[in-house]
């Protein structure tokens, strides 16, 4: 069976193909709409943190190809605590066709996958952020027209959007380099793993504390937030060391001419990022956040269809 956990598991070719079949589906819809491919098929979707995009974005991509989607909220599972995660798999994936899960703790997502009868997604744990990477990828490709070679530079915390980033472009020949201060770095284990997939694939990694180091010569500028979803306690002393990493005006001024710039949103203006940068010219932000619903349904058609 099918599942997608972490973009660390899936063959180059594998995520390519997810690729084309969004870019497929999204060319597709605008045509004058997609095949219900998923007709008679239901998501059941698990949700320990809230979200604008997550949500929506499945919800629309089911109801486009055919299907629906059942939004469950923290409070109706209370995961791995009023019911234990493999008897919430158990159950759940006699009920629906594909399980997606937004959660805290990874080790959830997994358990969900070894219980499950049914494919399950990760849409979002603190290791790794496998939907919004592919959504990514997908956006970088369609403005750029090509992947391999292409100088992608994140700045800020290395938090689950960057792994998957990192996973997504080593496994498909983009050059990754992050900028972060000391501290808040990538795990020793996340940086091994993709050091394996550059060696593969052809890609370099270059990590540095100094952000105009990072952005140098980058065709793509990707930042996020500097405080996640419970990292609360951490945001006053966070909000002390991130600043010189602002993808402000002058920053991106080290970058291309031409490069785009990125964030998964929810954006908190005026810190991670200038309301300049954001709705500038060479923002992409928002056909980022469009990519999400076209990401999901290559996704879905991958477990579901093909």
């Amino acid at each position: 069976m099918k599942h997608l956990l972490s973009i660390a598991d899936l063959t180059p070719d594998e995520l390519w193909h997810i690729l084309h079949r969004a870019r497929e589906l999204k060319a597709e819809l605008r045509s004058g709409g997609n095949r219900p491919i998923l007709a008679g098929k239901t998501m059941g979707m698990i949700f320990q943190k809230p979200s604008l995009r997550t949500r929506i974005s499945f919800d629309m991509a089911m109801l486009q190809l055919g299907g629906q989607a059942l939004y469950i909220s923290p409070n109706e599972i209370s995961l791995g605590e009023r019911e234990s995660v493999p008897d919430v798999a158990r159950v759940l994936s006699r009920y629906v066709d594909v399980i997606m899960a937004r959660v805290f703790a990874h080790a959830h997502v997994v358990q969900l996958a070894e219980y499950s009868r049914v494919p399950v997604i990760n849409g979002l744990s603190d290791y790794t952020h496998p939907c919004q990477g592919i959504t990514d990828v997908f956006t970088i490709w369609e403005k750029l027209g090509e992947l391999k070679g292409v100088r992608v530079s994140y700045v800020g915390d290395a938090n689950n959007v960057a792994v998957s980033l990192l996973y997504a472009a080593t496994k498909l020949g983009m050059h990754f380099s992050i900028g972060h201060p000391d501290g808040y770095g990538l795990a020793p284990d996340v940086l091994a793993r993709a050091q394996q997939f550059a060696q593969q694939s052809g890609s370099h990694i270059t990590v540095t504390n100094d952000p105009v180091a990072a952005v140098s010569d980058a065709q793509v500028v990707y930042t996020d937030t500097w405080t996640s979803m419970g990292q609360e306690s951490e945001k006053a002393r966070r909000e002390a060391v991130f600043p010189p990493f602002q993808v402000n005006k002058e920053l991106l001024s080290h970058a291309r001419p031409d490069a785009i710039v990125m964030h998964c949103l929810p954006a908190h203006r005026g810190q991670e990022i200038t309301d300049e940068v954001a709705d500038g010219p060479q923002s992409v932000l928002f056909d980022q956040a469009e990519n999400r619903m076209h990401a999901q349904k290559g996704i879905l058609a991958y477990l579901l269809v093909d």
